[in-house]
């Protein structure tokens, strides 16, 4: 099996394939051009994001048994394509859901508690402790939006703080547990003061939290997106925390990552977005930790040799 590696990645992964007869062409340079050029000699392609693994590409993949996300997402990949020539797919999203629950629940208490602001002031010898008073996350109902990976991850590592889960996944059904209650979405929106959104970008979800949906919320909530940005749009953010339906809003990704590319109508709602002290933000990094780089290898690389339990 002669396998193609497109992306940076932690350089555990080929001695890790290589123990398991694999020959590996580690090429994180590559472009999309060569890519085209050589993919056809491959039986395996391990990606991150670099480009689109779409129709173009893989009919030129002969060869192709398998396609490996080292990741969660699968957006960028023509899963159609791949099912239809049965083309194995893996990702590895045991690898960084515990990074990502551990940053999911670091935004918020740092929103709660003001680190940003507080840090800053005192960085400027500013000692106002009135002004950065917290709040506790303790006795609060925590709504989570999607309950795979990142979303059990996130739960589990809220029971310490004495809050009440609910849980929603359209996918997914007897869950519920002495820490988590099954929900459905309307509850959520009865109930929650915190909403955690942790789905993958499909064509359902895309756009899927628009002002009409905020507004069928009960009270006031404060929103951690950790999943995909274009789930819910700037505009539709910064509507919601002007108009009292958001309270904060603690986002890891978001509409357009490409911050030197926004349209002009982006650039003005990031802008406003940027401009308030009750958002946080982070680059897309959740799941980006040392420990999740490496743990990301592990997890693909056992599913790719079929020895994956879970």
């Amino acid at each position: 099996m002669h396998v193609l590696i497109i992306d940076l990645m932690h350089h555990s992964i080929v001695p890790l394939l290589e123990r398991e007869g694999y020959i590996v062409d580690y090429r994180p340079d590559i472009s999309r051009e060569e890519i085209l050029a050589v993919i056809g000699s491959y039986t395996g392609l391990i990606i991150r994001s670099k480009t689109p693994i779409d129709r173009p590409l893989l009919e030129q993949a002969h060869e192709l048994k398998f396609v490996a996300r080292a990741g969660a997402g699968l957006d960028n990949i023509d899963l159609e394509y791949l099912k239809a020539h049965q083309i194995s797919l893996y990702h590895a999203p045991e690898g960084n859901r515990d990074a990502v629950g551990e940053h999911a629940v670091g935004m918020i208490l740092a929103l709660f508690n003001k680190f940003l602001q507080s840090d800053t002031q005192i960085r400027k010898g500013i000692w106002d402790r009135e002004a950065n008073r917290g709040e506790e996350l303790a006795g609060k109902t925590v709504g989570i939006f999607g309950y795979g990976n990142m979303g059990k991850a996130f739960a589990k590592r809220l029971r310490g703080f004495d809050v009440r889960i609910l849980a929603y996944d359209k996918y997914l059904d007897g869950f519920g547990d002495e820490h988590v209650r099954e929900s459905t979405f309307q509850e959520i929106q009865q109930e929650a003061d915190i909403l955690s959104i942790h789905v993958p970008l499909t064509e359902e979800t895309r756009y899927f939290f628009t002002r009409e949906v905020l507004e069928q919320f009960s009270k006031p909530f404060y929103l951690i997106n950790t999943g995909r940005g274009e789930v819910i749009s700037f505009d539709t953010i910064n509507k919601a925390l002007s108009g009292n339906i958001l309270k904060g809003a603690c986002l890891d990704v978001l509409e357009n990552e490409r911050l030197h590319a926004l349209s002009p109508s982006q650039k003005i709602s990031f802008r406003r977005l940027a401009e308030r002290s009750n958002v946080i933000f982070s680059p897309h990094v959740a799941g980006w930790t040392f420990e999740s780089y490496e743990k990301i290898n592990q997890v693909l690389v056992a599913k790719i040799c079929g020895r994956w339990t879970g």
